[in-house]
């Protein structure tokens, strides 16, 4: 009878360190080639043996030395929506840094999914760039596994749910700008006070409505349900749900919008219903987009970094590029503030008191 062989002595499977192509090439029944073009999202790589290889990888914890990527002068800056000025500010922060280092951006667009297919990751893969931004985005475990092992770091900005404690992100204080904006209308004698939030899958929406639920309840009012209305952060669910907010019998004399788009679709609503602003109703955005400064009256919003929120996120990524160790991941938060302007005032009946 045999005695048991040491723990020592047992075989034990390869670490992330010590894990060669050739090892993981064995296991996969493949030769390295065809492990290294897995790696580098080549396409002539049968979807099985690609699969195969993924799993392989993914289960060592394979990590690509920073010797061995070779990589392109990029970074990828991903948006799950590419329209409206709110994407124009964020651009325009990672160009700032791109530039400033010699690198290009490279944009693409989810289709309004917030985690990109595979068919994107491929690409990234392909493209070897310095790094990944995610806007509004994020990245399932098997795409965080990929750009991992091909050692191309990723950073979430403005996540749309948990990105998790291992992944690097950049916020904005979303809950305290919508306490900041609800408390502003509150001091001005509002009560009755609606919200046009965005949509409720994303992180920042639902941190902004609950800032407003905070400043009615620690003002000792009501929060109305009937008052609180989704939208999608654009025009048209602003100018939608405005409507149904200001045709109510007992209309709100204020309502925080949301975002900015979403404001600027309640100015239509209002127009539309013969109401003035800010006599009638007011008005609070949230981004302060350069039109906010630019529509009548101009809009009364908090301001969120977007443009200092990139450029945080673009020398974030750099930075971890930098580095052959595995960072511990990196939370930010810039902080929003209130920007007053024309488009709030007194109810009417507080100003004619």
């Amino acid at each position: 009878m045999t005695s048991p062989q040491p723990a020592e002595a047992r075989p034990r499977r390869r670490t992330a360190q010590s894990a060669t192509l050739a090892e993981i090439a064995r296991e996969a029944g493949v030769s390295a080639p065809t492990v290294s073009k897995v790696l580098n999202g080549r396409a002539d790589v049968a979807p099985g043996t690609r699969n195969r290889v993924e799993e392989l990888l993914r289960a060592h914890g394979y990590r690509r030395r920073r010797a061995e990527a070779t990589r392109s002068p990029l970074i990828d800056l991903v948006f799950h929506e590419l329209e409206s000025a709110w994407a124009m500010e964020v651009i325009r922060g990672v160009e700032n840094v791109a530039r400033s280092t010699g690198l290009s951006v490279v944009l693409s667009e989810s289709a309004g999914r917030l985690t990109p297919g595979r068919t994107w990751a491929d690409q990234v893969a392909a493209r070897r760039p310095h790094g990944v931004i995610l806007v509004l985005s994020g990245l399932d475990a098997s795409g965080q596994a990929l750009l991992t092992s091909r050692s191309i770091p990723f950073v979430v900005m403005d996540p749309a749910g948990d990105p998790g404690t291992d992944v690097p992100s950049i916020g904005a204080t979303n809950w305290q700008g919508g306490l900041a904006a609800t408390r502003h209308l509150i001091e001005l004698g509002h009560t009755r006070i609606g919200a046009v939030s965005g949509p409720s899958r994303m992180m920042c929406s639902r941190a902004r409505i609950d800032g407003y639920r905070a400043a009615l309840e620690t003002a000792g009012l009501p929060v109305d349900p009937g008052l609180v209305v989704t939208g999608d952060f654009h025009h048209e669910a602003g100018y939608r749900q405005g409507l149904a907010l200001l045709r109510r019998p007992d209309r709100p004399t204020a309502v925080f919008a949301g975002n900015d788009l979403q404001a600027l679709g309640l100015y239509e609503a209002a127009r539309e219903l013969g109401l003035r602003i800010p006599e009638d109703v007011s008005v609070v955005g949230f981004d302060d987009l350069p039109i906010a400064r630019w529509v009548g009256p101009p809009l009364t919003t908090v301001r969120q970094p977007l443009t200092e929120m990139a450029e945080a996120a673009a020398r974030l990524v750099l930075d971890l590029g930098r580095s052959d160790e595995a960072p511990p991941a990196t939370r930010v938060e810039l902080a929003t503030s209130l920007v007053v302007r024309s488009s709030t005032a007194p109810p009417a009946t507080v100003a004619g008191s």
